[in-house]
């Protein structure tokens, strides 16, 4: 008897991923992975909407997701599909909804922030090693979530509105980049961090671990190097010198820069560096899954 595949489906402000998968020992294995860079976020509009093209440009990616499911065998019955801060914050994330049930075949659910965290945590925790108290730092494209754990167990959980798209276009939208740029961007972390930043000091942690798209691209850009995948503070600061050396918006000096993350590369380094700083973070180093991992774990609990 052929075990059923389902399909994890994360609608989040910079990226739209889909994971497909089945249940080996009671753990999902995954056997297909679908993915685009659609930055929602970026669609943002003066009235709090969500602009027609980039609207299009969701959908899109939808329709391939659609087709792949089809193409995989997995039934609409077995897909989990999930969105994050730019669903919760447009005002018509009910049209997008609605306009992405017949492509799909299976509702949006949106999800809060905390809900999103605890997601997260159930990712990192089944796909990476590793004990004692940890904080996990998500830096998605409209918003960041801090979680501390210890084992299955979160201690606390925060979702805040900060993230690599809306501080692109906040901070470093104009070229050049300036150190100012980093200083305004640094300053609206603490802002936004307010009363959370003294409460995540205070729970102190073992180890940090950074599951998003922005710390991706330094480990990917690190791997690239050759050198150590560990992010340190003097590896950002190195890493914003190399940007604020740049003649154009592509980066494309930047030796082991993924092109796709170059757009939102300048403001996922502010958002870690400023992290960096304002927690006395020693040392980072990449989770082995998140958001989207936690949804399939969620599945394989329902299977």
């Amino acid at each position: 008897m052929t075990t059923p595949l389902y399909a994890a489906i994360t609608l989040g402000s910079n990226s739209f991923n889909m994971l497909v998968a089945e249940t080996v020992g009671q753990q999902p294995k995954v056997i297909a992975k679908y993915k685009r860079k659609v930055r929602l976020a970026e669609g943002i509009q003066a009235d709090g909407s969500l602009n027609e093209e980039v609207l299009l440009r969701g959908l899109d990616c939808l329709t391939m997701f659609a087709d792949m499911l089809n193409k995989e065998g997995v039934s609409a019955d077995n897909v989990a599909v999930i969105a994050t801060a730019t669903l919760r914050k447009i005002s018509n994330s009910d049209e997008f909804c609605r306009r992405a049930l017949p492509i799909l075949g299976h509702p949006i659910e949106i999800i809060s922030g905390m809900r999103e965290a605890e997601l997260i945590y159930q990712g990192m925790v089944a796909t990476t090693e590793g004990q004692g108290r940890r904080l996990v730092i998500d830096i998605g494209g409209a918003s960041t979530e801090f979680i501390i754990g210890d084992g299955n167990k979160v201690l606390l959980k925060t979702s805040l509105p900060m993230g690599c798209v809306t501080f692109n276009e906040l901070f470093f939208a104009n070229f050049p980049i300036q150190q100012l740029d980093f200083d305004d961007a640094k300053a609206k972390v603490k802002i936004v961090l307010g009363e959370q930043l003294s409460e995540l000091k205070q729970l102190g942690w073992h180890c940090v671990v950074g599951a998003s798209g922005s710390v991706q691209s330094v480990v990917e850009l690190l791997n690239h190097r050759g050198l150590s995948t560990a992010i340190t503070l003097d590896i950002l600061l190195s890493l914003k010198q190399e940007i604020l050396q740049q003649d154009t918006l592509s980066m494309i000096e930047i030796n082991g820069l993924n092109q796709e993350r170059a757009p939102t590369f300048a403001a996922g380094v502010s958002i870690l560096l400023a992290l960096f700083e304002l927690l006395d973070i020693e040392k980072l180093n990449l989770s082995g899954g998140a958001l989207r991992e936690g949804v399939l774990q969620m599945l394989a609990e329902q299977a």
